[in-house]
């Protein structure tokens, strides 16, 4: 499993949305200009992520997006299955499939299927506001930092 340019920025674009909104909406332009990043890729990314429930957008002059849910209740696992679909390492053998093979039973049982689970409970086990958290945490460190 590799996860692209659109997990990645989708990521941080949801982190920026959860830091900046605080019940507006916010346009794409100015999570684009604050992420550096292409405001034309922000809108396929932000369709997805529409798509998939975790925003909710608005058109118009006071338009823009917003988290769909509280920041505490969105992980990043369902932000990155929203862009990047199954979160699988290796594939397995399917349910129900049959092998005759012992060894790649037992090593579909015993290290893929715990593989994947343990990725899977990993990314569920941070939320939005868990990086939201952690930004608040580096910038009030750094604002402490004193230059001579």
């Amino acid at each position: 499993m590799r996860i692209s340019t659109k997990g990645r920025y989708g990521l941080r674009a949801m982190v920026d949305l959860a830091i900046n909104s605080v019940g507006d909406y916010i346009p794409l332009n100015s999570i684009a200009e604050r992420q550096n990043l292409s405001e034309g890729y922000l809108e396929q990314v932000f369709a997805a992520l529409r798509k998939a429930g975790l925003v909710k957008s608005v058109k118009g002059p006071q338009g823009g997006y917003c988290l769909a849910d509280d920041a505490s209740k969105i992980t990043v696992g369902d932000v990155l299955r929203a862009l990047e679909g199954d979160l699988v390492l290796v594939e397995g053998l399917d349910e129900g499939q049959d092998t005759d093979n012992a060894v790649e039973y037992c090593i579909n049982n015993e290290v893929w299927k715990k593989l994947n689970k343990s990725i899977s409970e990993f990314l569920d086990s941070i939320t939005l506001e868990d990086l939201v958290t952690a930004y608040r945490k580096f910038n009030d460190n750094m604002s402490l930092m004193y230059y001579i």
